[in-house]
């Protein structure tokens, strides 16, 4: 239940008791005394059952029991008194294995760096030194954009909320926490548009997901950076699957004994599966034949393939929220609810912050497009 306005505390009167010294003329003196005393013992249990205090102002109100979660109605902070504070035991558990993910993707990803300098780029250089420069310098590129962004959405805060004035009425001005819970993790405010981390155990500013590969919180601090680690991710994968398969190609051994023109002449089935079986076997026989680069190769190839696809997943899903103006903890927020929210191109633009008035322009009439289509 909302507080009134004004800052002074609220009060509550209780009724005088049925029997009275006008209903009961026949009571003693020490009758009425007692039972003085114990209106008055009543009267202050129920106050002191019912008087709370908001952590945001410093203001005592007394309220109704069946409402503990409250809003004050000088400062706007909402009151939990049924919120338990949750000890921190599992803290040191979460952080060993944000490290350890932290450590198996940087280990992958100088294998992924190191085995294509080994199996790849001889190759490369055996075609032409021109073609081997120029896919080297595109390698040395995309392995520089991945590991600075990488390092600076691990590494960076995510963001914390901003620190305001609590706790006292002289400090705290009308709605001045509107909107603000108190974090018992934390013990501090804690804004509207902030969730608490238990994994990184600090409260985190417009909190889109904890990422254990990063071992750190994507939030307002880190998001760009994020994003862009998925996108030179999903080049740099590509870019690998294509180029390990060329190699793998160039290195593969002849596959021999196969029979073309089993394709063509009576009971045609039973000769397209002999000659699928006949190539199948000189495959095998292929692969009996490589050398360790070759599998290496096989190997970046496939992995390459593997992990383009799952960052290409949740790539489109992180853009997919950004069009949408929204993080993923207040899209899980939001549902069940009427608020919508506005989706449009141009919170791409406030996402990435594009200074040029051309993009925007664009982004403007393709938007003005898209809305006035029948």
């Amino acid at each position: 239940m909302d507080s009134t306005d004004s800052p002074s505390t609220s009060t509550t009167t209780l009724p005088p008791p049925a029997a009275s010294s006008e209903t009961s003329p026949l009571l003693s003196g020490s009758t009425l005394q007692n039972a003085s005393s114990q209106e008055d013992h009543y009267v202050a249990s129920i106050t002191e059952e019912h008087e709370v205090t908001c952590w945001g102002c410093g203001l005592c109100l007394i309220l109704s029991p069946y409402n503990p979660i409250f809003k004050c109605g000088w400062c706007g902070a909402i009151n939990d008194h049924n919120a338990v504070k949750n000890d921190k035991k599992y803290l040191w558990w979460r952080r060993w294995r944000d490290r350890c993910f932290l450590c198996v993707l940087l280990l992958f990803m100088l294998f992924i760096i190191g085995g294509g300098i080994w199996a790849i780029y001889p190759i490369i250089f055996s075609e032409s030194y021109f073609f081997g420069v120029f896919h080297m310098t595109i390698a040395v590129v995309l392995s520089i954009t991945t590991f600075s962004t990488f390092a600076l959405a691990a590494f960076r805060s995510p963001g914390t909320p901003p620190l305001i004035p609590w706790g006292s009425y002289p400090a705290v001005g009308k709605g001045g926490l509107e909107g603000y819970t108190f974090c018992n993790y934390c013990s501090k405010p804690k804004s509207p548009n902030s969730h608490h981390c238990r994994s990184c155990g600090m409260c985190v500013l417009d909190m889109d997901h904890h990422c254990p590969f990063i071992g750190n919180c994507v939030g307002a601090g880190n998001h760009r950076v994020f994003i862009l680690f998925l996108m030179s991710s999903v080049i740099s994968n590509f870019y690998v699957s294509l180029i390990s398969s060329y190699a793998a190609f160039r290195i593969w051994p002849p596959v021999t004994n196969i029979p073309m023109a089993a394709f063509s002449g009576p009971n045609e089935y039973m000769l397209v599966f002999g000659s699928f079986k006949e190539v199948a076997f000189s495959f095998f026989t292929a692969v009996e034949s490589l050398s360790v680069r070759g599998f290496v190769l096989i190997y970046l190839c496939v992995a390459s393939v593997s992990v383009e696809i799952g960052l290409g997943v949740l790539l489109w899903q992180q853009l997919s929220y950004i069009y949408q103006g929204m993080t993923y903890l207040s899209l899980l927020s939001s549902r069940g609810t009427n608020r919508t929210s506005k989706k449009d191109c141009q919170n791409f633009v406030r996402f990435f912050g594009c200074p040029y008035s051309g993009t925007r322009c664009l982004l403007g009439f393709w938007n003005s497009r898209k809305i006035h289509k029948k």
